[in-house]
């Protein structure tokens, strides 16, 4: 935004000490006036002419007063602007780290040095804004970078199958009609998970009550299918837990959180058990499931966007877009919740997810048959 100029703030420091110190001179010097020469008798001759006077000690006084005036302005101006320029060097180290990381410039800060004061404290505050501002603009780099070769990639093998069917006519089409559906719903559910994503992180959502016991029923009543194909056992346990948000997006993260379970839960015959209750002021969802061991260093980074985990067992057919617990991980955070995730001793992972509770919020309304 465009601003008329006006004085800088130095200028106006240095007008503001070097009035103030006239005004302490002036005050002075009126003290003198009321409480020294107004008391000397005004005679101008004296007692036998030799007598000091009001006349003449005002006389003597004046040009001297005006010349201490003159002085204090000047020395007013001058030591004023020196001060506050020492003042407001600090000021100006932060502007322009501003200014630098308006230009793009995000790993410059301003690490001022010395003790705790106002203008430390505004320094220590913009660096850490740098560093979380880094941290994201990174972040959102290396997840465009990621979106961008995950979505490539269908793309590419439909033109490779759209090439080879045009150099081919004999082809079987039927064939290749099925792997252009199968890369086409793939390219379909990244997009999707895409856009969910970005959703969940935005925080574009509004606010209702959710129980999340019977969030957690219905998901497992969808994915029930699933786990009876690979011989798991799946369990819903605890009572009424309370929150409020977004009921589609906590869906979808329960949703998540029990596919993960179930699509990672090898060999057959493991179990998936999950379990809200609440818990003082929180609302708590378990999500435990039985499978091959994890290495402690492995989980973090399970909650990255497209770090599917090399560790971790898939099968062809849910091999996901490696945006899932990346999904909850955003919709958790959008609900002012914590995640954590925690390999289990005999094999398997412990997800758990803490919302703020709504201890007084109605009761939502039964999800549908």
């Amino acid at each position: 935004m465009r601003r008329r100029p006006g004085l800088s703030a130095r200028l106006k420091l240095t007008l503001s000490y070097a009035g103030f110190l006239l005004v302490a001179g002036a005050l002075l010097m009126a003290v003198v006036w009321v409480f020294l020469l107004r008391y000397v008798p005004d005679n101008p001759q004296g007692l036998l002419g030799i007598s000091p006077n009001r006349y003449l000690l005002v006389r003597t006084f004046a040009p001297a007063a005006a010349l201490a005036m003159a002085f204090l302005l000047v020395f007013g101006l001058l030591g004023g602007w020196i001060l506050a320029g020492r003042m407001l060097a600090p000021l100006t180290r932060i502007t322009d780290a501003a200014r630098r990381a308006g230009n793009g410039s995000l790993s410059h800060r301003v690490r001022m040095e010395g003790r705790r004061d106002e203008f430390r404290e505004l320094s220590d505050a913009f660096d850490s804004m740098l560093d979380t501002l880094e941290s994201h603009v990174a972040e959102q780099q290396r997840f465009a970078a990621n979106a961008s070769h995950e979505l490539r990639t269908p793309l590419a093998i439909s033109r490779t199958l759209l090439d080879v069917a045009r150099k081919d006519p004999t082809r079987d089409r039927g064939e290749l009609i099925e792997r252009l559906h199968t890369v086409n719903t793939r390219a379909i559910d990244l997009t999707e998970a895409l856009l969910l994503l970005g959703r969940g992180e935005r925080g574009t959502f509004t606010r209702e009550p959710v129980d999340l016991s019977l969030t957690a029923e219905e998901a497992a009543e969808t994915l029930l299918p699933l786990a009876e194909q690979r011989g798991i056992t799946l369990d819903v346990t605890g009572g009424t837990t309370r929150t409020a948000g977004s009921a589609e997006l906590l869906l979808r993260m329960v949703t998540n959180l029990v596919q993960n379970a179930i699509v990672h839960n090898l060999p057959a015959g493991g179990t998936v058990t999950v379990h809200t209750e609440a818990h003082g002021d929180a609302s708590v969802l378990r999500v435990e499931n039985t499978g091959h061991p994890l290495p402690p260093e492995l989980v973090p980074t399970l909650t990255e966007p497209f770090q599917r985990g090399s560790e971790r067992v898939r099968t062809d057919e849910h091999a996901g877009v490696g945006l899932g617990l990346a999904i909850v991980h955003s919709v958790v955070r959008a609900h002012d919740g914590t995640l954590d995730l925690t390999p289990r001793p005999t094999g398997g992972l412990l997800v758990t997810v803490r919302l703020p509770g709504r201890a007084g919020c109605p009761a939502p309304p039964s999800p549908r048959p």
